[in-house]
């Protein structure tokens, strides 16, 4: 599939354990919609924060987890996109 879009609500207090997605072959997009202080994501050796308004681009091929210490629920929007060193030949497979 070349593109998929969902919206991730994530309540306080919760912990998403190490694990990887199914697939090289994408990247994923989350924008930042209501971000409260205390979420945070790890993906590889790299751990990051939303911020509302702004985008954070993964590759969910790599070990990643999700902690979300705030007070107030988490949204972000997620999209999912080809890698770009996909060929066209490889997306139509």
């Amino acid at each position: 599939r070349s593109s998929d879009l969902k919206y991730s609500v994530m309540h306080p207090g919760t912990h998403v354990w190490p694990h990887t997605g199914p697939t090289n072959c994408r990247l994923r997009m989350h924008l930042g919609l209501v971000i409260p202080e205390g979420v945070r994501i790890r993906c590889g050796n790299e751990t990051k924060v939303w911020d509302e308004g702004k985008v954070i681009i993964l590759d969910d091929s790599f070990e990643h987890e999700v902690w979300h210490n705030g007070s107030r629920f988490r949204l972000i929007l997620i999209v999912d996109m080809w890698h770009p060193d996909l060929t066209e030949q490889e997306r139509r497979t």
